[in-house]
């Protein structure tokens, strides 16, 4: 379970399903969509720990179970192809136009563990990733709506401001072992700002873009992201970095909460 990634993948499976509630998806289909995110994410964070093994060892990177000896890379690998099999499966079952939407996060995560992380373009991933998954979610309602730009913009925000989090804590010891993503191209202080500054542009977009002035429920999700943006803009200095990533995590999760009891109309 812990080399599932556990945080990141509770955190994007929530976030799904309470999309998946916003767009009116029937009780079957919002648990088979939960099913399938949750599949795709345990892919990822298994895949990762597997294809990462030698490189976390290399750094004895302690919080790793691979390196613990907790679990070997072969059942890490088995655990994980199954797991995308099982996402592939799940998520077509939605039909094909939301199953492929779904899928697309799923094929880059994989893409981004298998060497994307290792380049300029580390950042394309998780911008399209996360950009595809609340169409996937839109689209899985009935009558295959369209979601509307502002929450395809947001995801992609948000995609992009955790990928900023997630890597801040192991900016040394990636570039150790070879990993030169466009943080670390970037620097800490930098990539700590753009993150920060993605963070407050996904919750502005997903305020200000639905039809309407922002309600009172909008308006609690600009004051609850300040604490957020301010924690993600210090992840430049050593003391913060670690807790970026769960602020980005939590605002995700808040920012979607509210987005539900604010009724917006995501098809």
């Amino acid at each position: 379970m812990r080399a599932t990634h556990a945080g990141p993948t509770v955190a994007v499976t929530t976030v799904a399903t309470l999309l998946a509630v916003a767009a009116d998806l029937s009780a079957a289909r919002t648990t088979l969509l939960c099913a399938a995110v949750l599949a795709g994410q345990a892919s990822i964070g298994w895949s990762n720990d597997w294809l990462d093994a030698d490189r976390d060892r290399a750094v004895a990177r302690a919080g790793k179970p691979v390196v613990q000896g907790a679990v070997r890379p072969a059942t890490l690998r088995r655990a994980a192809l199954v797991a995308a099999g099982a996402a592939v499966v799940l998520s077509l079952a939605l039909g094909p136009l939301p199953g492929l939407l779904l899928l697309v996060l799923v094929a880059c995560g994989w893409a981004y563990n298998l060497g994307l992380k290792r380049t300029a373009a580390s950042a394309l991933p998780y911008v399209t990733g996360f950009g595809a998954l609340p169409a996937g979610v839109v689209a899985a309602a009935p009558g295959t709506p369209v979601a509307p730009w502002w929450l395809v913009v947001a995801g992609a925000a948000l995609g992009a401001a955790a990928h900023f989090a997630n890597v801040a804590p192991d900016l040394e010891d990636d570039t150790a072992t070879g990993v030169r993503g466009l943080p670390h191209r970037l620097g800490a202080t930098a990539s700590a700002v753009a993150g920060a500054l993605l963070l407050g542009a996904a919750t502005l977009v997903l305020v200000l873009g639905p039809d309407g002035a922002p309600d009172a429920v909008g308006r609690l999700g600009l004051v609850v992201a300040v604490p957020a943006v301010a924690v993600a803009a210090l992840a430049g200095t050593a003391r913060w970095r670690r807790y970026a990533f769960p602020a980005v995590m939590l605002l995700a999760v808040l920012d979607v909460g509210l987005l539900v009891a604010g009724g917006a109309a995501l098809g």
